[in-house]
């Protein structure tokens, strides 16, 4: 009895060990509240790091909400939208562009052709307006809004030439010639249209090359030779008219020259006969005898030249002076002998 009482004991006892070691291993362990906390927070972290947005200098962001957009965003710097995929930002290039329309063959108002090539400085109006314009014209891809312009452009170009003689966008004389006013009318075509239908704002149009087809360049030499020509033609008759008119006041001038000469001539030929009569009464009055033969002599000089053939008497006069020789003076006395 004893023993048997024994064995349960030992027997409850081991199962009673055995029992509080099962206990032990099913007891609940605390509440990982930490592990919880730093896992949110780095979710919190990820949603607000997702929803920050960077706008760089430069740049438009268009926030698109589920493909439509819902706000643009202009000023550089950090903004914010709802974590994708509600919410995506799409940066617009603000920046200046430039777009050649290439050679363009067109026509001038005067029926000739030339070939001209233009350029457009553009960029996207930094509104929200316009850039949302330009998101749905062309899916915010440049190369289509570039190659779009340079269609507009061509269309711009056909139109804008045909305004224009060709005189005035070639021509040797510069005051003639009007590539600005080509390139303002060219600005006007386009501008508003390329605004209003891609939210494009035009800084600058300008023309790149302006070349002349083989039959165009003959119509222009021969233009700008006829026209060489013709200014030729009114320089030299305006020189003429020039010369006929220096020769006539020249000729007047020689008139009038030579009637003042003749005046003054005469004058001094009267005073001289004056003056020579004044000499011959004065020579008269100191000694007659001399003043006659001087005035033989004088009489022989306009009488005889070298071709004269004269038969007079030697002792008549004017010739008596030669064979009686001059008269003779009494140093004494003074007079002729």
């Amino acid at each position: 009895m004893s023993q048997s009482h024994d064995h349960n004991g030992h027997h409850h006892g081991c199962a009673h060990h055995g029992h509080h070691h099962h206990g032990d291993a099913h007891e609940p362990s605390p509440f990982p509240w930490r592990r919880m906390g730093w896992a949110a927070l780095l979710v919190l972290f990820a949603m607000a790091a997702a929803s920050l947005v960077q706008v760089r200098s430069g740049e438009a962001t268009v926030i698109t909400r589920f493909g439509n957009p819902a706000r643009v965003l202009l000023e550089p710097g950090l903004g914010w939208r709802w974590p994708a995929p509600f919410e995506v930002s799409v940066p617009v290039d603000l920046r200046l562009r430039t777009t050649s329309s290439g050679l363009q063959d067109v026509g001038t108002r005067d029926g000739l052709r030339i070939i001209v090539q233009a350029y457009v400085a553009w960029q996207v109006q930094p509104d929200a307006e316009n850039v949302q314009r330009f998101m749905r014209a062309v899916q915010n891809q440049p190369d289509e809004a570039a190659r779009q312009i340079r269609t507009f452009v061509g269309s711009a170009l056909e139109t804008t030439t045909a305004s224009f003689d060709l005189s005035s966008l070639v021509n040797t004389d510069a005051s003639k010639v009007k590539i600005a006013d080509f390139e303002a009318q060219l600005r006007q075509q386009i501008e508003q249209q390329l605004l209003s239908t891609y939210g494009v704002r035009v800084l600058q149009v300008g023309v790149e090359r302006l070349t002349l087809p083989s039959v165009t360049l003959t119509a222009t030499v021969d233009r700008m030779r006829a026209e060489r020509e013709t200014i030729a033609t009114e320089r030299t008759a305006v020189g003429k008219r020039e010369a006929a008119q220096i020769r006539s006041a020249a000729e007047r001038d020689a008139r009038i020259l030579q009637a003042d000469a003749g005046i003054k001539a005469a004058d001094i030929e009267a005073q001289s006969r004056v003056e020579a009569a004044q000499i011959y009464g004065r020579a008269y009055a100191s000694s007659p005898e001399l003043y006659n033969e001087l005035r033989s002599l004088d009489t022989l000089g306009t009488m005889v030249n070298p071709g004269t053939k004269i038969i007079l008497r030697t002792d008549a006069a004017p010739f008596r002076v030669l064979v009686d020789g001059p008269p003779k003076l009494d140093t004494k006395t003074g007079s002729q002998q």
